[in-house]
């Protein structure tokens, strides 16, 4: 190739590398990366196909839409979740660990979570985490309506604590919140509130954690109650 005026020589388009074949599980991982740099807001179709110079159209043949995309990311991060079911101990200790590995990821990631209350994943990951919780409640003797629809009580109650705690809030604005509701209730009126004065202290009361073991033992026992009794 002779060289142009200017006395350098172009370069050909044919020696530029060839870019490595789309894939869905590349459309997956460049997405991933841009949720954990920038967050899930900005996990666009348009963003993905400029970090794999590519065309926005071009990635529609392998998702078919952003909802599409964020369920694939959400199984994703499902991936190691099962593990928490495994091992020896009681079957409603196992349950508890298996969801509250699946509260974790959504409360590491809350846009996620915000996003799983209005899309139902079917990725292998969630398929897993699923069949896990049946199994489970099969163990308890939990079976049929019951435990086809506990599972799904079961998954929601985490998926909505985790968009509760949606926010850039720290650990001394949540104090400083709490503290404000208590003195909200002690100001209030009893002759017109008197349950919620009477009850003022254990409304404001117990941590994160005290009181997800409860709401999951009133969940667990209710479905165990929901059983037919002969």
């Amino acid at each position: 190739m002779n060289a142009d005026e200017s006395g350098t020589t172009p370069r050909s388009r044919r020696e530029r590398p060839a870019k490595p074949a789309l894939t869905r599980q590349g459309i997956i991982d460049a997405a991933l990366a841009i949720l954990r740099e920038e967050g899930l807001s900005k996990v666009t179709m348009r963003r993905i196909a400029a970090t794999l110079d590519t065309g926005p159209s071009s990635l529609y043949v392998y998702v078919s839409n952003t909802e599409d995309l964020h369920a694939q990311i959400l199984d994703v991060l499902l991936g190691t979740v099962t593990v928490s079911a495994r091992g020896a101990g009681p079957w409603r200790d196992r349950l508890k660990a298996l969801l509250n590995a699946y509260r974790d990821v959504l409360f590491e990631h809350p846009e996620i979570a915000r996003m799983a209350l209005s899309t139902q994943p079917s990725g292998p990951n969630y398929m897993a985490l699923a069949e896990a919780i049946l199994a489970l409640l099969a163990e308890g003797g939990v079976t049929g309506r019951a435990a086809a629809w506990g599972l799904d009580l079961l998954l929601l109650v985490p998926t909505a604590a985790a968009v509760e705690h949606t926010g850039p809030r720290s650990a001394a604005q949540e104090a400083a919140d709490l503290s404000a509701l208590a003195d909200q209730i002690r100001a209030t009126d009893p002759a017109r509130y008197p349950h919620i004065t009477a009850l003022g202290d254990e409304l404001v009361s117990g941590d994160g954690a005290s009181r997800s073991d409860w709401a999951f033992n009133v969940l667990v026992d209710g479905v165990l109650a929901s059983l037919p009794r002969t």
